[in-house]
């Protein structure tokens, strides 16, 4: 597997940049760069500095412009940073030039996600899948690595070792990520069958950005321990367990979480974990109400189940941590009934999104398991629908 971690070195000093085009809403960048903060964050790293620049389009050499650039570049040399990362994926060229002109380590958004993803994958599985992706990203930034030896002049008896380096090196990254595909082929049978042999089991699939709390509310329902942490992909395997509500049992899974700008090669790689959510029943698509871009993570969410062709099935829309909408979201205020805590904006909102959609909307808050019985409710009569429909005879729903 690569081993390109910025996990290694222990306090990374880091500074980030973000670009507006004609394409790119200019408020929602601080947004944008809070996530690739905490991005930063999750990969063991520390952020200095933010540079922002705007622009039609993406400079086609140094993305963001030479005069950006030039004062990047005073900044981290007058600081000492270690990294300098990008919101967006840069091409090959660019990143080679960006590498020359300042000096250090230059990441791009897909490469820091790769590089979390790779710290985080626990399963043979999962890493094969992140070890691909990895793969696929490097394999066209391969002359880059050796920029020093393919300088030297061509010609009869002058042939350097710079092109027999650079094609050997793609020729081993080939081979390696056949090998990796023939392993997830593999990998994709097996899971397949073992999605078979669980049984007339309805099937119920955990959705959502990164880090809106899925593992905490599968644990919550299932009455089980899965891996949980305030941090972005705390989960990559899927966790499928069995739960029951009053007489009816259903299997839940946990999947990993989307995330604005998710690489293509990771979607392609974790084919055989969305498949979780390509043959399930029902999709509870989990939303942190206490973000405040969390409209944004929807749609992002939704895009990428219509990406998957599992944006038809039966929804249910939960937003989770409503204990935290009062402090991320000044002007509303919190009123204490018997104890417990009530945000009154939130009957407004839930009225908004039910009168606009025709599918379940709940407001819960795993941390505090508040509402968790409206959503067994829910579930329960959405699981039983379906079960009833399939296996119309069966014994134990009556």
């Amino acid at each position: 597997m690569l081993d390109k971690k910025i996990t290694e070195q222990t306090g990374e000093h880091a500074v980030l940049v973000g670009l507006i085009t004609s394409k790119e809403d200019k408020f929602r960048i601080d947004e944008y760069l809070d996530e690739l903060e905490f991005l930063v964050n999750t990969a063991g790293g520390k952020t200095h500095k933010r540079f922002i620049q705007q622009l039609e389009a993406p400079n086609s050499r140094t993305f963001v412009g030479s005069g950006k650039i030039n004062e990047i570049s005073s900044y981290i040399n007058e600081n000492n940073i270690d990294t300098v990362v990008f919101d967006d994926e840069l091409t090959p060229s660019q990143l080679r030039n960006i590498e020359k002109e300042l000096n250090c380590k230059v990441l791009d958004r897909t490469n820091l996600i790769l590089d979390i993803f790779a710290a985080r994958a626990r399963t043979a599985h999962a890493k094969v899948q992140v070890e691909l992706a990895q793969y696929e990203y490097l394999l066209p930034r391969l002359t880059g690595l050796w920029t020093h030896l393919s300088k030297q002049k061509g010609g009869i008896g002058m042939k350097g070792p710079g092109e027999r380096e650079i094609e050997t090196d793609r020729r081993i990254v080939r081979d390696r990520i056949t090998k990796l595909k023939r392993q997830l082929q593999q990998i994709d049978k097996q899971k397949a069958t073992q999605r078979k042999n669980r049984g007339k089991l309805v099937r119920v699939a955990l959705v959502g950005y990164t880090n809106v709390g899925k593992s905490t509310l599968m644990n919550l329902l299932s009455k089980t321990d899965v891996f949980a942490e305030n941090k972005l992909f705390a989960t990559l395997d899927t966790t499928v367990r069995k739960v029951v509500v009053e007489n009816l049992p259903f299997l839940i899974s946990d999947t990993v979480g989307f995330i604005r700008k998710l690489p293509h090669g990771l979607i392609e790689s974790f084919k055989s974990t969305l498949d979780e959510i390509r043959e399930s029943d029902i999709i509870m698509h989990v939303v942190d109400v206490s973000h405040p871009d969390f409209e944004e993570q929807i749609k992002v969410v939704d895009e990428t189940l219509a990406e998957i062709d599992s944006n038809e099935k039966d929804y249910i829309l939960l937003f989770n941590k409503v204990d935290a909408y009062p402090s991320k979201n000044e002007g509303y205020e919190m009123l204490v009934e018997n104890g417990e805590e009530e945000i009154t904006p939130l009957d407004e909102l839930k009225k908004t999104w039910m009168a606009a959609e025709n599918f379940p909307v709940i407001f819960v808050s795993a941390k505090n398991r508040f509402n968790l019985e409206e959503l067994k409710k829910v579930l329960y009569k959405k699981v039983r629908k379906i079960h009833t429909q399939r296996y119309p005879y069966d014994d134990f729903l009556y």
